[in-house]
């Protein structure tokens, strides 16, 4: 499933622990690793680029980027698949860009969680990078929970049951398999999407068919699991589904999280929020975001 994992690093710890967990699954599946560096003259130079910057000043900035994908091998140790470079442009564009080039299957981001106006206004590179890469994201805080020890023991994939849901699971089993992991298919019965007002109740037949269609998403994941000789667990449960998915992932001690997102764009995605962004940004275990745009990876 993955041949080519793409590591763009800014040097960041975020960034550093993300390179580690990409290099880890590029053993697991005899992949090659590219690690990157993006120069953004424009974004270093600031006011003084009105006139234009000399070759000397980006020779400074591409100096600086080899010295973090250093950092990144000496945190990875030696690989015989390993390719290195520096690129110009603007983060995000140039990640793009080099992964649709190099027909990376994974990408492998750092992510600093940042929340409230300031994320808004300066955006996210991992994030805008999430929304628009055509092959799945790993994105990784670097957490105690992060760490790289041994195998993925416990993966989570959360469902509820709709295609970008559907999108991440395959890759959640083939990681799963690949390291011998238990399986953990959730769903999250979303309480404040049914409910009118704080104070309305939902009727329980409402709940009890929402319940019904979430067991129903998560014993297909099962059966999947099961056919590769995986162990599996289910779980339904009524509640908010970025909190409780992340409560459920810390209780069971999970890995590694894989899930769908649906890739939004535009105003909407600021006023209704997105679930996948919510994990991405707060989750302290490694999430491997997949989008739904693209089904054929």
């Amino acid at each position: 499933m993955y041949e080519t994992i793409l590591i763009p690093t800014g040097g960041s710890d975020h960034a550093i622990r993300a390179a580690e967990h990409g290099h880890y699954l590029a053993r697991r599946f005899d992949a090659t690793v590219h690690v990157i560096n993006v120069v953004d003259v424009q974004a270093a130079a600031g006011a003084f680029s009105a006139g234009g910057v000399g070759e000397e000043f980006i020779g400074r900035l591409e100096t600086e980027g080899e010295n973090t994908i250093e950092a990144v091998e000496a945190a990875i140790g030696e690989t015989d698949s390993l390719q290195t470079t520096t690129v110009r442009g603007k983060p995000g564009e140039a990640i793009l860009e080099y992964a649709d080039g190099h027909d990376a299957d994974l990408l492998a981001m750092g992510t600093h969680g940042r929340t409230g106006i300031n994320r808004y206004i300066a955006g996210s590179v991992t994030e805008r990078v999430v929304r628009l890469a055509d092959c799945p994201v790993l994105t990784v805080r670097a957490t105690d929970r992060s760490r790289v020890t041994e195998d993925y023991d416990e993966i989570l994939i959360p469902t509820d049951g709709s295609e970008p849901a559907a999108a991440a699971v395959e890759h959640g089993l083939a990681i799963a398999a690949q390291t011998g992991a238990r399986v953990h298919a959730v769903n999250i019965v979303d309480i404040g999407d049914i409910a009118a007002s704080p104070e309305y109740t939902p009727p329980t037949a409402v709940i009890e068919q929402l319940e019904s269609e979430g067991e129903a998403a998560t014993e297909r994941i099962a059966t999947q699991a099961q056919d590769r000789d995986l162990d599996a667990v289910t779980a339904v449960r009524e509640g908010l589904p970025a909190r409780d998915i992340l409560e459920y992932a810390d209780d069971a001690d999970i890995d590694l999280i894989a899930m769908g997102t649906a890739g939004r764009t535009g105003l909407n995605r600021y006023l209704l929020g997105s679930t996948a962004e919510r994990i991405v940004r707060h989750a302290e275990m490694p999430v491997v975001a997949v989008n739904a745009r693209d089904r054929v990876r």
